[in-house]
């Protein structure tokens, strides 16, 4: 079977966060932009992959086009065993463009894509190739965007709480915020701060040791550089908090970096980033040898999502990040959300076990 085509497809889909706001340095974001990647074969067959996008949306499209179709048209379609050895190849084809950021998040695409392909052409559930099944449902987080003013933080945690949320991942850089919602939430829901880079390693320690009452499971990305190890590894000896990173992360070698050097009880590869399944799995690998919990970054909502629910539900622990939002439309008809209880079913059809919907896809394109 042999790969035709490949396309990008950008997709930008509204959300509504309410009192909360998403925003990357001066740009707010106010809508999902997604890159979705389309494999189509000479015996009909599609793969679908997810390259990362959010405020990037037509370069990430522009290095699927570029470097990606060039590499992935004519290839023979690898089955699982063999998927590992095509990306290496490709790696190391397009190392001269870096292999962190753009580069790696198209590469991301198509792992995804071809790791559907390979479960579609055996007829089974991605996770079936992955290992034995432990879960059919994962339990999410509700990752609340920044908010700011700790009443209205509370009212979002009792909100996200009251439709089955089991944990709550925060957005916010202050003490007063993580105490509110510690007060909301109760003592025995997981708390998480999620802090995207902003402070030194005194900083952070200083932070930690305020709102250190309020328990949170990890600190995550408390400290710029993202990629400082030395310095996470001295916040977390010393704050006595768990900490978390990854998502900014790509390839195991760099979260070998990460672990090696004790930086982390918490590693965040990200499925859309780090280069696909493949690498995820390398990640995951390391992390159980060294006894550090994976905790997925997936605040997506296309085949990055659906590829994490597969990954998650060959393990015994790990929840999905959920964006705590709402969003105009739904690339899988609603068969993705969260349910009642604060989980979310693994799918059970062959590949990633969803299409998306051609529809939405038309209704929400970016030319």
């Amino acid at each position: 079977m042999e790969i035709t085509d490949v396309r990008a497809h950008h997709i930008r889909i509204p959300y509504d966060a309410g009192v909360a706001s998403f925003r990357q340095g001066a740009s707010a974001i106010t809508a999902l932009d997604m890159v979705l990647v389309e494999v189509t074969t000479d015996a009909g067959l599609t793969g679908w992959g997810d390259a990362f996008a959010y405020v990037c949306p037509r370069t990430t499209r522009s290095a699927v086009e570029e470097m990606i179709v060039p590499q992935a048209r004519g290839l023979e379609v690898p089955d699982a065993a063999g998927i590992p050895a095509v990306m290496e190849q490709i790696q190391r084809n397009l190392h001269l463009f870096g292999r962190y950021g753009i580069t790696m998040f198209a590469i991301s695409g198509l792992d995804i894509a071809l790791w559907d392909l390979a479960a579609k052409i055996k007829g089974v559930p991605l996770h079936r190739l992955l290992g034995e099944i432990r879960r059919t449902a994962i339990p999410a987080y509700a990752s609340l965007l920044r908010i700011g003013s700790p009443d209205n933080i509370a009212a979002e945690c009792r909100k996200a709480l009251a439709l089955g949320y089991g944990a709550i991942k925060l957005h916010e850089t202050t003490t007063p915020a993580v105490l509110a919602a510690r007060e909301a939430i109760g003592p025995s829901i997981p708390l998480m701060v999620d802090m995207n880079c902003p402070l030194t390693g005194e900083q952070a320690i200083a932070f930690a040791a305020t709102c250190c009452d309020a328990e949170p499971m990890f600190l995550e990305e408390p400290v710029w550089p993202p990629e400082d190890f030395a310095t996470l590894a001295e916040v977390r000896g010393k704050s006595g908090l768990g900490i978390a990173a990854g998502e900014n992360a790509c390839t195991e070698y760099q979260f070998r970096q990460m672990m090696e050097a004790g930086a982390v009880s918490h590693a965040q590869p990200s499925v859309i980033k780090v280069g696909g399944i493949t690498e995820f799995l390398k990640v995951a690998g390391l992390a159980d040898r060294l006894g550090i919990r994976i905790v997925p970054h997936s605040p997506y909502f296309g085949p990055g999502l659906l590829a994490t629910l597969h990954l998650l539900a060959t393990r015994d622990d790990g929840l999905v990040e959920m964006f705590y939002l709402k969003r105009e439309a739904c690339l899988w008809g609603g068969r993705a959300d969260v349910d009642a209880s604060g989980h979310v079913a693994v799918p059970a059809g062959p590949g990633l076990g969803y299409e998306p919907d051609r529809g939405v896809m038309e209704r929400y394109r970016v030319a």
